[in-house]
């Protein structure tokens, strides 16, 4: 059973690897937040099994912790996405394809 496991986290693990991926490279902000939602529930099951494979306890906590970072890390993105931009600070407007709700110059200028 153990080896089923080892094998089901190892899987587990490659779509983080790949998720990473999107992570570095992701279009937009909202992509490569969603990649480290990815990031973060990948590690909480991995570590939930190779906790159960190998029998020891204390990896539960290790995930319950970086599920509550992950949460933490998509309420702050949601937060810093919903306010607006503050007169005179730098904004990132080199993507083409800027997400809706985020404040750009030429969306200003626009309408």
């Amino acid at each position: 059973m153990s080896e089923f496991l080892l094998g089901a986290a190892v899987f587990i693990l490659g779509t983080v690897a790949l998720g990473l991926v999107r992570l570095l490279r992701g279009p937009g902000n909202a992509d490569r937040m969603l990649a480290a939602q990815l990031l973060g529930t990948g590690g909480v099951s991995a570590l939930l099994l190779l906790g159960v494979a190998s029998g020891v306890g204390a990896v539960a906590e290790v995930a319950l912790l970086l599920a509550l970072l992950a949460a933490f890390a998509s309420v702050a993105f949601v937060a810093g996405a919903a306010r607006p931009a503050q007169p005179g600070a730098a904004v990132d407007s080199s993507s083409d394809n800027a997400e809706p709700g985020f404040h750009t110059p030429e969306r200003e200028n626009a309408g």
